[in-house]
C-alpha cells in the first residue's frame, strides 16, 4: 500500500504538494515524521529494534515509535496512529508532552535522501512493556534501556545492543527531557 505524504518546504512549511514516500525519499523533499519517546521513573527509556527488512537501520535499536505523518492528518493524529499500529497503545493527545522539531537530513548509499521535521514528543509508559502489542512487519523487539546502557550504546561500549547511528546529542537531549520531568 503506498504512503502519500504532505510535502513541505525546507523552513517546514506546508507545500500545497503531496507525493509517495518512496517519492520524497528519491528526490529529497522535507515531509513531517513524528519522534514517540516513552520513558518510565527508573529512569528508562523505550526502545524498538528496527524491523530487518528496513531500508535504513536494519536491527538497530530506535525511538520508541516514529513514523510518517499522513497526507492531510495533523502532527498529533499521526503520532497517536503510529504509537497504536508499532506497539498497540491507545494514548489521549494529551498524554504526549512535545519536546521540539527537529530538521533532520541523511543521505544513505542505498540512495534514499530522507529530509524530515521530526515532530518530537515524551510519553510516560505506565503499562509493563510485556502487554505491548508489536507491529512485526516494522518492529522486531521492543525493551527498555537504563540510562547507563543508552549511554554506553552512544560510546560504542554496549557488548549487545547497537542504536542508530544518530546524531548522539539527540539521545542525551531526550535523557535530559525526561529527568527535567522527574
Amino acid at each position: 500500500m503506498e504512503e502519500y505524504l504532505d510535502i513541505w518546504n525546507s523552513e517546514g512549511q506546508r507545500t500545497g504538494k503531496i507525493g509517495t514516500k518512496d517519492e520524497a525519499h528519491q528526490k529529497g523533499w522535507f515531509h513531517p515524521t513524528v519522534h514517540v519517546w516513552f520513558y518510565t521513573s527508573a529512569p528508562a527509556l523505550l526502545l524498538q529494534k528496527r524491523g530487518l527488512s528496513k531500508q535504513t537501520f536494519p536491527g538497530d535499536w530506535d525511538v520508541s515509535v516514529a513514523g510518517h505523518v499522513s497526507a492531510g492528518e495533523s502532527i498529533l493524529e499521526g503520532a497517536l496512529r503510529e504509537v497504536k499500529e508499532e506497539i498497540g497503545l491507545d494514548i489521549q493527545p494529551s498524554d504526549l508532552v512535545p519536546l521540539d522539531i527537529r530538521k533532520n537530513t541523511n543521505r544513505f548509499d542505498n540512495g534514499v535522501i530522507d529530509c524530515e521535521f521530526q515532530h518530537v514528543f515524551l510519553v510516560k509508559l505506565e503499562i509493563p512493556v510485556s502487554q505491548l502489542h508489536i507491529q512485526e512487519t516494522e518492529v522486531d523487539a521492543v525493551r527498555l534501556f537504563s540510562f547507563e546502557e543508552l549511554q554506553d550504546c552512544m560510546i560504542g561500549n554496549h557488548s549487545t545492543y547497537n542504536i542508530v547511528p544518530a546524531d548522539m546529542s539527540y539521545y542525551q537531549f531526550v535523557m535530559d527531557a525526561v529527568l527535567n520531568i522527574l
